[in-house]
C-alpha cells in the first residue's frame, strides 16, 4: 500500500521543524492513508540531504503517491533542482502539496507556479548570498578576519577521525556518507582527502 511522504527541511543544525511539523501533523491528521515523515537538517542548494535521499529511494520503488511539504522551498532553493524534481514526480504520477504555497502539480496552472516559485527560492537564495559576501567584503576593508579559525587550522574532532575518513574512502564510501557516519561536513571531509 502507497504512502503520503512528508518532507520537513531546516538548513541547520540551530533551527528545528516543531513551526512546520505542527501544520503538516494537522494536515495528516485527516488523511486515510498511512503517511511517513522524512526530516532533514541541510542546505536547500544541493539535494544530496539524507533524509532527501531516502525518500526519493521510496519514490523510485513506488511507494509514495503524494509528496507533502510546508513550502516549497523546504524541497530545495534552485531553479533547476525543483523544476527537475517537479517533472520527476510528474512523470510517476506522484502528487505534489504545499500546505503555504497551494501548489497542486497536477494541474497546468499549479506546475507553472511551482516553477515560478523554485525560481523565487533560488532568487531569494542568491540575494542573501550576496549580503553576506557584502557585510564580509566590509569587515575585510574594516581589517577585521572573517572566520573563527586561522588558515591550516584543523579542529581536534577532525584530527581524531583522520584516519577514519581516509580509511572509508578508500573502502568506496562516498562523502556524504562519510560526513553523515562522522557528523562532519562535506568541506571537511574534502579537506582531509586533498591532504592525505
Amino acid at each position: 500500500m502507497k504512502y503520503v511522504a512528508i518532507y520537513v527541511r531546516v538548513s541547520t543544525n540551530k533551527q528545528d521543524t516543531r513551526s512546520q511539523e505542527a501544520d503538516l501533523k494537522r494536515w495528516a491528521e485527516a488523511q486515510e492513508e498511512p503517511v511517513k515523515i522524512y526530516r532533514d537538517k541541510f542546505t536547500g542548494k544541493s539535494m544530496e540531504r539524507p533524509g532527501w535521499e531516502k525518500l526519493q529511494e521510496a519514490l523510485e520503488r513506488g511507494e509514495v503517491s503524494k509528496v507533502v511539504v510546508w513550502r516549497l522551498d523546504r524541497l530545495g532553493r534552485t531553479a533547476k533542482g525543483l523544476t527537475a524534481l517537479f517533472d520527476d514526480l510528474v512523470r510517476r504520477g506522484v502528487s505534489l502539496i504545499s500546505l503555504k504555497d497551494g501548489v497542486d502539480l497536477s494541474t497546468p496552472a499549479g506546475r507553472m507556479l511551482a516553477n515560478v516559485l523554485a525560481s523565487v527560492a533560488q532568487f531569494e537564495t542568491e540575494v542573501r548570498a550576496e549580503r553576506v559576501l557584502a557585510g564580509q567584503q566590509a569587515a575585510k576593508a574594516k581589517g577585521k578576519q572573517i572566520g573563527g579559525r586561522q588558515t591550516g587550522a584543523r579542529g581536534q574532532k577532525v584530527r581524531e577521525h583522520e584516519d577514519t575518513i581516509r580509511t572509508l574512502h578508500a573502502a568506496g564510501k562516498s562523502v556524504s556518507s562519510i560526513a553523515r557516519t562522522l557528523n562532519l561536513s562535506r568541506p571537511t571531509i574534502y579537506s582531509v582527502l586533498r591532504t592525505a
